[in-house]
């Protein structure tokens, strides 16, 4: 789509427009639902009082609050999942033992959705925010691993011919050819991790009960009937995952801004 509209002549402010007509479109549909549904305006909100509940969350702290610790829980289990993910994927890849003797054990554990480790979990270090980081850090863990290893043992043959014919070292090997050959994959990777941490952030809000995010603003309101609120933390929440991965993918473009760009 976007190769289609460069060819065009159509720039940023075109193309964000274009993004911008479906999602004002359903908002539009949401709201006239809500004001002229008849019987089933119930399950609807008019935008007037989304706003509302918008106003009400910003003016009492408790959104910036929740919004603050459901971003702390996301980034501390994001970045101690994408290490340690980083770290043994880069082990199997680069070492035959680790790689026959991790690799059952990856593929076998990584079959147990998220929701099956929750009790376990929840036995072993309770419902606090240790629990949602160590959530957290498996949804990013696997995707980690698994894009790092393919990355890593992707590598064309007859590139590391050329640093077998000018006698690199491992460590060379490893650092001018595996490692950029790599950095595709590691980067989607990154974008896998980064969407499934913040999905897992929010879903282990709602099922553990104790601290205080955006899952839990979105509990509290399921439970008072305000759909509103419900609404309002869909949005932030969709909005927020939407910008992160902006943002990992703008920083992926210009990682990897020495690849020919593909039309």
């Amino acid at each position: 789509m976007s190769a289609a509209l460069r060819s065009y002549g159509a720039g940023l402010p075109a193309r964000i427009a274009l993004g911008l007509l479906v999602p004002l479109a359903l908002i539009l549909l949401w709201d006239h639902q809500a004001r002229h549904g008849g019987e089933h305006a119930f399950a609807f909100v008019s935008a007037a009082q989304v706003a509302g509940a918008l106003r009400e969350l910003w003016q009492s702290g408790d959104l910036l609050t929740a919004y603050g610790n459901s971003l702390r829980n996301a980034f501390g289990g994001l970045f101690w999942g994408s290490v340690t993910g980083l770290a043994v994927g880069s082990a199997m890849a680069l070492l035959r033992p680790v790689d026959w003797v991790l690799t059952p054990l990856y593929h076998g554990l990584r079959q147990v959705p998220l929701l099956g480790w929750l009790p376990l979990i929840g036995l072993w270090f309770g419902s606090g925010d240790l629990s949602k980081v160590i959530v957290v850090s498996l949804s990013a863990f696997y995707p980690a691993v698994l894009y790092t290893y393919e990355g890593l043992k992707g590598v064309e043959a007859r590139m590391l011919e050329v640093g077998q014919l000018y006698r690199l070292t491992p460590w060379q090997t490893f650092w001018r050819i595996r490692w950029p050959s790599a950095l595709p994959s590691l980067f989607t990777g990154l974008l896998q991790s980064v969407a499934f941490a913040w999905i897992a952030t929010i879903g282990v809000e709602l099922l553990f009960p104790t601290g205080f995010g955006l899952g839990t603003v979105m509990q509290h309101g399921q439970l008072q009937a305000r759909l509103d609120i419900v609404v309002v933390c869909i949005a932030v929440v969709g909005l927020t995952g939407f910008a992160i991965n902006l943002l990992v993918a703008r920083l992926s473009r210009h990682a990897l801004r020495w690849r020919p760009v593909r039309t």
